[in-house]
């Protein structure tokens, strides 16, 4: 319990002075590297507070800092106990990364080369016409799984006034109508959402029924009104729209979809013409040869 007393008291003293040497102008340096006393050791390597002043953000409380710099500790050390445990039971060979660390550092600074040109010269601007374009051209891409619904759900009470009044409303496409439901809808209804610009999972809509709808698609291809009611409420569905299982999907449902394979399709286009330029570019300057 002493020792972990004393412990404490170091990592708090040395947070404090971290603290105040990275959130005071002027204060000087730590001193050098062998003058400092060490807070971990794993065989022959050492941690030093120099190695763990970065860790600290510019505003943190004392417990916290404790909390991070002790995590950061633990980390170290299995990292350290990891690696040398590598370098007694690897081969020379095995040991031998040069080549890996070479083409980890081509690859980065290449992709970091090409990002850079996408972000400056890349046009990113999708016009609904290619949208469209690739939506006609590419349909089996795009062929549902799920039921789709552009619906009204309404959820009443039993005891709610003017039920018949209601649904001649809710059934309704007329402005006036929907104006005078969704009032209607405010004052009485326990829940209420108008899907009606948005495609959405018609089961969203199934797992708000009292009753099981056995056969969706059927029931969607037929019927554009559902009426349920269990002891307590009327449950009120109207399909404005519909697209079932099997079925292409409506355009505004994957038009954001179609935007990124778009723009994926250019940045591939992008980097293949500029390695193509800088190619033929190189060779017209005699830059390289094959032999």
């Amino acid at each position: 319990m002493k020792k972990d007393k004393n412990i404490y008291s170091i990592l708090k003293a040395l947070v404090v002075v971290i603290l105040l040497m990275t959130t005071t102008i002027g204060c000087d340096k730590f001193e050098a590297r062998n003058t400092e006393k060490p807070l971990a050791r794993v065989g022959e390597v050492y941690l030093y507070p120099s190695d763990v002043k970065d860790i600290f953000p510019a505003i943190i409380g004392q417990n916290d800092s404790l909390l991070l710099l002790n995590n950061f500790i633990d980390k170290w050390i299995k990292k350290e106990l990891l690696l040398q445990k590598s370098e007694l039971n690897l081969t020379e060979e095995q040991k031998d990364v040069t080549s890996q660390l070479d083409e980890y550092r081509s690859s980065l600074l290449i992709f970091k080369y090409e990002q850079s040109l996408i972000l400056q010269k890349l046009d990113t601007v999708i016009t609904e016409a290619e949208i469209e374009e690739y939506y006609n051209q590419n349909p089996s891409n795009f062929i549902l799984d799920k039921n789709l619904v552009k619906a009204l759900f309404i959820k009443l009470p039993r005891n709610a006034p003017n039920v018949e009044q209601f649904r001649r409303l809710y059934s309704s496409e007329k402005e006036e109508d929907v104006q005078q439901l969704e009032g209607y809808c405010y004052q009485y209804a326990t829940k209420f959402d108008f899907f009606d610009d948005t495609w959405i999972n018609f089961t969203r809509i199934q797992s708000e029924l009292p009753q099981t709808i056995w056969s969706p698609e059927k029931s969607l291809k037929w019927y554009r009104r559902i009426e349920q009611k269990d002891s307590v409420y009327n449950y009120f569905v109207y399909i404005r729209e519909n697209r079932v299982e099997g079925e292409t999907a409506p355009i505004d449902y994957v038009s954001d979809n179609i935007k990124s394979i778009i723009l994926n399709k250019r940045k591939v286009r992008f980097v293949t013409d500029m390695e193509n330029d800088i190619y033929n570019d190189a060779m017209s300057k005699g830059e390289f040869s094959i032999y």
